[in-house]
């Protein structure tokens, strides 16, 4: 078990126990000191600044000048030098653009440290909730894989779901994570605020509400978008959401549950992978799985577990804080649009470590809320 930076690997022959114990304090006081300064930065260009109350595609729009508008994303993550991990933890600065230091003014370049410690400034264009909607767009499964646009019954956590648009005014569909359940029993499917409640929550005032679907709200496998039918799909009904807060830079989670209409026609395993062994914490460089709408089966690498990160919804500007982020394995995609509500699982043991609901659009960046936070703020445990 290599220590990066210092120079000196746990378990190699001549590490005594002192050297471990001094790597294990160097390494401890080194995280300390980034997530301080992760916090600095956080606080100085991200979740301090003045929440938006634009809508969603107004902020997907905006053209980035200054870094309180460009930087969306700050964490701790490996350093790229030339495209390549460099072995070493800093500052991670996510950006819709990176522009050269000549072309800007003094005031708008990053730093290059933060209290002595690196930085590093990444390209990813813009963090989306990874739903899918309005046009049907071309699958990745196989001949060898289950199709998760399907229908299936029982419908399994991986396959489409979705809501109706009041309006009838366009289709969408994301992927059911899992089956969890209340404190007497209830079974609901689990999946994101965005699949299922269609962005629920609070613009940055603090006080207009947006209740774009009631509770009771029907839920369809698949969801319309993959020719779910109103009249013969209805597996759920929108039960409960956490609010998507654009007035609020603490936000944890985009989730939802939906009641099930009948314990018989859901079941738990994951479409190919099976079924979720419980729940445990995400930690940098674990292998994960998933299973989604749009990508079906794809394994990834944890990068960071303390992410925050900026995305744009219908309430505004929303920022979530200490976030997963994986990258997918060998420089392929861990997802796409239509994989949000997918359950992220470790690949060893097939526990539940977050729930997927956004991904950039111009690097290999996921992000999932921690799954124990989607938990308890819900209430909930896994059936």
């Amino acid at each position: 078990m290599p220590s990066l930076e210092l120079g000196i690997e746990i378990g190699k022959e001549g590490c005594t126990v002192k050297d471990q114990l001094e790597v294990f304090l160097a390494v401890s006081h080194r995280i300390s000191y980034l997530r301080h300064a992760k916090e600095e930065m956080s606080s100085k260009l991200l979740r301090g600044r003045t929440s938006r109350t634009i809508g969603a595609f107004a902020l997907r729009a905006a053209k980035p000048t200054a870094p309180h508008q460009n930087v969306i994303g700050i964490g701790i993550d490996e350093k790229y030098v030339s495209g390549a991990p460099s072995g070493i933890l800093a500052i991670k600065f996510l950006v819709r653009s990176k522009l050269p230091e000549g072309v800007l003014p003094k005031r708008d370049i990053l730093p290059k440290t933060v209290g002595g410690l690196p930085t590093d400034i990444e390209e990813v264009g813009i963090i989306l909730p990874a739903a899918r909607g309005k046009s049907r767009g071309r699958g990745l499964h196989s001949a060898s894989m289950p199709n998760p646009r399907a229908r299936w019954r029982p419908a399994q956590p991986g396959s489409s779901i979705g809501f109706r648009e009041p309006s009838d005014s366009f289709q969408m569909a994301g992927t059911f994570g899992a089956l969890v359940q209340d404190s007497t029993g209830n079974l609901f499917i689990l999946s994101n605020n965005h699949v299922l409640a269609y962005e629920n929550g609070i613009e940055a005032d603090g006080e207009t509400r947006r209740d774009a679907l009631p509770a009771g709200a029907a839920i369809f496998q698949p969801g319309l978008l993959d020719g779910g039918r109103p009249r013969h799909d209805r597996i759920a009904k929108l039960s409960k959401w956490i609010d998507l807060r654009a007035d609020r830079s603490d936000n944890k989670a985009d989730a939802a549950i939906a009641v099930v209409d009948d314990p018989n026609q859901v079941s738990k395993p994951v479409l190919f992978i099976g079924p979720i062994q419980g729940v445990t914490d995400a930690t940098r460089d674990m292998t994960v799985h998933k299973f989604g709408r749009t990508t079906s089966y794809t394994a990834g690498r944890v990068s960071s577990v303390e992410f925050d990160v900026s995305v744009p919804y219908e309430v505004g500007e929303v920022i979530f804080q200490d976030q997963i982020a994986v990258r997918g394995l060998d420089g392929r995609s861990f997802s796409d649009s239509g994989d949000s509500g997918s359950a992220i699982m470790e690949r060893a043991t097939n526990e539940m470590v977050g729930l997927l609901f956004a991904g950039a659009t111009g690097a290999n960046l996921t992000f999932a809320n921690h799954i124990r936070d989607v938990l308890s703020l819900l209430k909930v445990k896994l059936a």
